[in-house]
């Protein structure tokens, strides 16, 4: 029986092509999806996993090509109509009503005439729970943070019963206790018939969760398999068209560069409940790395420190930069000083979604001038994005392409462009390579590297271990709010930094 559930085609892509613009996103693609099944999309940034994917949902149409559901050929005129047929996708980017609560949102579309909040906060906390996920269902979801949202956006999902699902980065912003929760999840919809589509650039995951692999370099398929026929190795090849080194999983120690002048302390730190009299320091020309479980305030730490939120005004602490104190209640004079935050949530946060990558840019260089009349000049824009996306190898269609257009890889190097303009003296990295290819995070790590070899002093913060072992030369474990245990990358291990991260 469990045979014949996987021999089952429910999608199928017959040369398939998408085009932007007389561009290709893809083109000639071959795709089967069947029931009761984990098939894991695998690729680089810009590859076109996601253009694929949103074509299957109803985002987009074919340009050329077939798209077969059950045998018969559809063409999905929009999400609605998709998820109609039984198909939903679960983006990246989380798409949530901020203005409402987690329940709400979960059942949006599912209204009842007399809708009751108190019957469907009970109903949605029985729904959260038997996930596995810690989620207030009467939180109001603008409140939330990266890592909640997307469990909102995953409990969605699986509430409309859907055939078809498709998660994109579904685990980016996940602790290992809600991954865990997760894989159960996908192996009780298995069971029930559902086909799963996985993007994801946790390979470990894709290898140990999935059945199938289809691995696609720039716009073409360049493996597919069973996920038994692939290792991490011949993955990566795959997907680049070269090795990559072991640096990208941490395993390579690296001598630790010395201890700088001291650019940043900070005393008794105090901000709300996240954050609970923390202190830390951190040095010129090296790389601080800080690790903690999702809710150990190591953000809203950042955050203090960068003026994008605001201290206790009573017993708050200290914040000194370069030995004086400083106080900011908005980022625009901590970037004066030098301090920039690049954020975790890229797309509320990051970028204006509708502007081209180089419009965004300019307004990274205007926001340093203190002339607010600055003129602001196309040609600029255009030159910026050609020097950084030489500098940071940027892959997009066309320089009018817009930023909601660009791959999550791509947006995230706009978004450090835009920071790196400053020209900062500190600059703090939440999640960096959340959502980014391993092509893109080898890259984003070296220019990690570089610098702090400049003599800058860069913050790293990960949820991510083998990140944190391979860019950091200090790590910083935070737990409950404050700052734990420090030690010399060196000395560390991950069995070592997660039993202070836990304990």
């Amino acid at each position: 029986m469990a045979e014949s559930l996987k021999l089952e085609t429910v999608v199928e892509l017959q040369n398939a092509t998408k085009s932007f613009g007389g561009i290709a996103a893809f083109r000639d693609m071959d795709f089967t999806l069947r029931k009761g099944e984990v098939h894991a999309l695998l690729g680089e940034n810009g590859a076109g996993k996601s253009t694929l994917t949103k074509v299957i949902a109803g985002v987009y149409r074919l340009s050329q090509g077939r798209m077969l559901l059950d045998g018969r050929e559809v063409s999905f005129a929009s999400p609605a109509e998709a998820l109609k047929n039984g198909v939903v996708m679960v983006f990246q980017e989380t798409n949530l009503v901020p203005a409402m609560t987690v329940a709400q949102n979960i059942y949006l579309g599912d209204e009842k005439m007399f809708n009751r909040l108190r019957g469907l906060y009970i109903e949605a906390r029985q729904f959260l729970v038997g996930m596995g996920f810690q989620v207030d269902p009467t939180a109001q979801v603008s409140t939330l943070g990266a890592a909640q949202k997307q469990m909102v956006e995953i409990a969605r999902a699986v509430h409309h019963n859907a055939r078809v699902i498709i998660f994109d980065e579904p685990t980016a912003t996940l602790t290992p206790e809600e991954k865990r929760h997760f894989f159960m999840l996908i192996e009780r919809l298995k069971a029930k018939g559902v086909a799963i589509v996985f993007i994801t650039h946790a390979l470990e995951e894709a290898l140990e969760v999935s059945d199938r692999i289809t691995i696609l370099r720039d716009g073409q398929l360049a493996a597919t398999g069973a996920a038994s026929d692939f290792t991490r190795e011949s993955i990566v090849q795959a997907m680049v068209g070269r090795t990559l080194s072991e640096s990208l999983h941490g395993s390579v120690k690296r001598k630790p560069r010395p201890y700088g002048e001291k650019v940043l302390s900070v005393e008794n730190l105090s901000c709300g409940a996240m954050v609970r009299n923390s202190s830390f320091s951190v040095f010129g020309g090296q790389v601080t790395g800080i690790f903690g479980l999702v809710g150990a305030g190591r953000s809203e730490m950042a955050k203090v420190v960068a003026g994008v939120l605001k201290r206790d005004f009573m017993h708050g602490g200290e914040v000194r930069l370069n030995g004086k104190p400083v106080r900011y209640r908005v980022p625009r004079p901590a970037m004066r000083d030098g301090i920039v935050y690049v954020t975790e949530d890229r797309k509320h946060d990051g970028f204006f979604e509708t502007m081209t990558a180089g419009q965004n840019l300019l307004l990274g260089e205007l926001s340093k001038q203190s002339n607010p009349l600055s003129v602001v000049s196309p040609r600029r824009a255009l030159e910026l994005a050609r020097e950084w996306g030489e500098r940071l190898r940027l892959k997009q269609i066309s320089d009018r392409a817009r930023m909601i257009e660009l791959s999550g890889g791509n947006q995230q190097k706009v978004v450090i462009a835009k920071s790196l303009i400053q020209e900062p003296k500190l600059i703090i990295f939440d999640e960096p390579t959340r959502g980014v290819d391993v092509g893109a995070i080898v890259e984003i790590h070296q220019l990690i590297h570089d610098l702090a070899d400049q003599g800058l002093a860069v913050v790293v913060i990960s949820s991510y271990l083998p990140e944190i072992m391979a860019v950091s030369d200090r790590i910083l474990v935070a737990k409950r709010g404050k700052i734990v245990e420090e030690m010399m990358a060196l000395d560390a291990d991950e069995e070592k930094i997660m039993f202070a991260a836990v304990h």
